[in-house]
């Protein structure tokens, strides 16, 4: 094949025409975009790098830490934001790529908002609390291992696992860990683990990935399925700072599939050390023991008991009879103090006798009635004494006694006390009353004159009689 001589370029330098070209159109640097974040990652120099796409396409950007300190947020896989940047060359891979210099969220991605309403309505019906977690077994015999047969996932917890735990035996359950048919690829094979009810423990993950990526483990399908799993189960889906359902439901949730292997099985070499450590120890501490109670027993073969015996026994007859003495003597003075106190409260009962007590207060009675009488009779003489007074005023003011010296009292038919000439009229009726008896009477003639005579008369009488 010919091809005509002309100006031949190197890819640095078509590179470099390209990154001139895009930089010089001035609508390709001032982009501003609305886009989702996907592959998100932030570089330990504070760099950040992620995937912007929408539902068609899908771009490279970076945002340098010089411009993301000043953000608001933390960008996340799935949040939408509204980027300011401009379109420039990667030259060493020829790629073209966003530099974002401002950056605001936009709402959150679909994906991530389906994320947060799975994870709250799990949540509130309890899925995951603490008081339902399994424990893991410390020797697991039989371990099954839910994850892609061709990922770097099983490569990892394979060779952790056989290292770590050569003992264990590992059954792999293919399924896919990313797609359409992942998340009921994955149910058939927990469902499968179950059925065969030889399993101790159970490991499902992949390796990390976006959002959209690990999204098999965030299906609902799958995380009620772990809820409902009989077999302690261990998560490891993603990278450290992937999250995912199935890691808030599963009994144990580990960083990586690394991470998940080393918390399934103990390392069998420490295991085996530990076990000689405390064997020799157990050893020693045999030995310490048996001879201390060798040496106990040289003692006690070397102990006057032993080599005396008649007179120990004589010595313990001895020590017998003293400790009887002391108990005798201790019981005399018991009784003693005891008796000594029963007189004390016998002389207090009497004291405190009902019948003593019962004859005190007839005694107070009497006195009580005694008083009692001597204050009525003062009472009733005080009151006949005034009667006395009051009956004599009445005998002094009573009409009869006045009726005794000569007076009479007179009423008219309708007994009304006759006071004047004026009451009367002819022939009217009248009654009189005298000191041993009444005089009927009936009027002929009266004189108004002649009647305050013998009245005047009768009050001059009257004084003279009473002088």
């Amino acid at each position: 094949m010919n091809i005509e001589q002309g100006n031949w370029l190197t890819v640095s330098q078509l590179t470099m025409q390209i990154k001139k070209t895009i930089e010089l159109d001035d609508n390709l640097q001032h982009v501003w975009l609305r886009a989702e974040i996907s592959n998100f990652k932030k570089h330990s120099r504070g760099h950040m790098y992620f995937t912007l796409k929408d539902e068609n396409s899908k771009i490279s950007a970076v945002m340098f830490a010089g411009n993301n300190r000043r953000l608001k947020f933390v960008p996340e896989n799935g949040m939408k934001v509204l980027i300011k940047g401009h379109i420039s060359v990667y030259e060493p891979f020829g790629q073209y790529q966003l530099y974002v210099k401002e950056m605001e969220p936009d709402g959150l991605g679909q994906l991530y908002i389906q994320y947060e309403q799975l994870k709250k309505a799990l949540e509130a019906e309890g899925l995951f609390a603490k008081e339902r977690k399994k424990s893991i077994p410390v020797f697991p015999k039989e371990i099954a291992v839910i994850t892609s047969p061709t990922g770097a996932a099983i490569r990892d917890m394979a060779t952790t696992l056989k290292r770590r735990f050569p003992l264990a035996r590992i059954t792999l359950f293919p399924v896919l860990v990313q797609g359409k048919e992942a998340a009921s690829s994955i149910v058939s094979a927990m469902d499968r683990a179950e059925m065969m009810g030889s399993f101790d423990l159970l490991l499902f993950g992949r390796g990390g990935g976006s959002i959209e990526e690990l999204w098999a483990f965030n299906e609902e399908i799958v995380a009620r399925k772990i809820a409902a799993l009989t077999i302690p189960a261990i998560s490891a889906v993603g990278h450290e700072t992937d999250f995912t359902i199935s890691d808030f439901i599963a009994d144990v949730r580990a960083a990586t599939p690394t991470a998940a292997a080393e918390l399934a099985v103990p390392v069998l070499a420490d295991l085996e050390n530990t076990h000689i450590q405390l064997k020799t120890r157990l050893y020693r501490a045999m030995k310490k023991y048996t001879e201390a109670k060798k040496e106990h027993l040289h003692r006690l073969d070397r102990s006057y008991a032993f080599r005396y015996p008649g007179h120990l026994l004589k010595q313990k007859e001895q020590e017998l009879d003293r400790l009887l003495e002391r108990l005798q003597k201790s019981l005399v003075n018991k009784k003693h103090a005891q008796d000594e106190r029963l007189a004390v409260l016998a002389k207090r009962l009497h004291r405190r006798h009902p019948y003593r007590l019962l004859e005190q207060e007839k005694n107070n009675l009497a006195a009580l009635n005694e008083k009692a009488e001597k204050a009525v009779k003062r009472y009733v003489a005080d009151k006949d004494e005034k009667f006395q007074h009051v009956l004599q005023k009445l005998r002094i003011l009573n009409p009869l006694g006045i009726m005794e010296r000569g007076y009479n009292v007179a009423y008219t038919e309708k007994e009304t006390l006759l006071t004047s000439v004026r009451q009367v009229n002819n022939g009217d009726r009248i009654t009189m009353y005298v000191r041993d008896g009444q005089i009927q009477a009936k009027t002929e003639s009266w004189s108004d004159s002649v009647l305050w005579e013998k009245t005047q008369h009768n009050r001059n009488e009257g004084g003279k009689n009473d002088e």
